[in-house]
């Protein structure tokens, strides 16, 4: 028969196993949930907005910019996490557009080396020039930590999510595929990280304020 302190400390022992195992079930349980949730179509590439935002990190996301401009689905393009030095003239010729007919409306952003600055950098123009909605042009699988990061930014602002779907990622089949299921699987735990930074905050303004 166990004593008063061994059996305590079997009790805690068990408890922590327990929460251990919880812990670990939910965070799978979440990635499978994260992975087959992702987008796999744009929903809503008809509706106006005021701007297309960016996010760079890939040829497709800002061709697929460039073309929403062009087919007047908003006034301006706000590219986010541009290298600096490369300027709107050389970034429409890369992308084999004429500068004349669109440099006019493209504003390239180049403070963002993450996602949380691409929001934050985006938040600080959209507020200056005034406008209410955007579209949100980003890779699929880095949809859901981009709105997350924009709707914190801007919880007033209109965002209509537009996924690109880059070829090398196998989104459907991701768990066949060794470099798609590590890409997922990262930036499944940098969601959760944002989720938890940001109630972080939340919670530090509540007992400041």
């Amino acid at each position: 028969m166990f004593n008063k302190p061994i059996r305590k400390r079997y009790v805690l022992l068990k408890l922590g196993s327990f929460i251990t195992v919880a812990v670990l079930l939910s965070c799978v349980l979440g990635f499978f949930w994260f992975a087959t949730n992702l987008p796999e179509e744009v929903t809503n590439d008809t509706e106006a907005a005021d701007v297309i935002v960016v996010l760079t990190g890939g040829s497709d996301r800002i061709n697929t910019g460039l073309d929403l401009l062009e087919l007047g689905t908003a006034k301006k393009l706000f590219i986010s996490g541009v290298y600096k030095g490369v300027e709107v003239q050389e970034l429409l010729r890369l992308s084999q557009r004429a500068p004349k007919n669109l440099e006019c409306c493209v504003k390239l952003g180049y403070q963002a080396d993450d996602t949380r600055g691409n929001a934050l950098e985006s938040q600080n123009w959209i507020e200056e020039e005034g406008y209410s909605s955007l579209r949100l042009v980003t890779a699929a699988y880095h949809m859901p930590r981009s709105l997350l990061e924009f709707r914190n930014a801007m919880p007033n602002i209109k965002i209509l999510p537009h996924p690109v779907f880059p070829q090398h990622v196998k989104q459907k089949d991701w768990w066949l595929w060794p470099g798609s299921m590590t890409l997922i699987l990262s930036e499944y735990v940098k969601f959760l990280m944002a989720h938890v930074r940001i109630w972080l905050e939340d919670l530090q303004a509540i007992l400041i304020g």
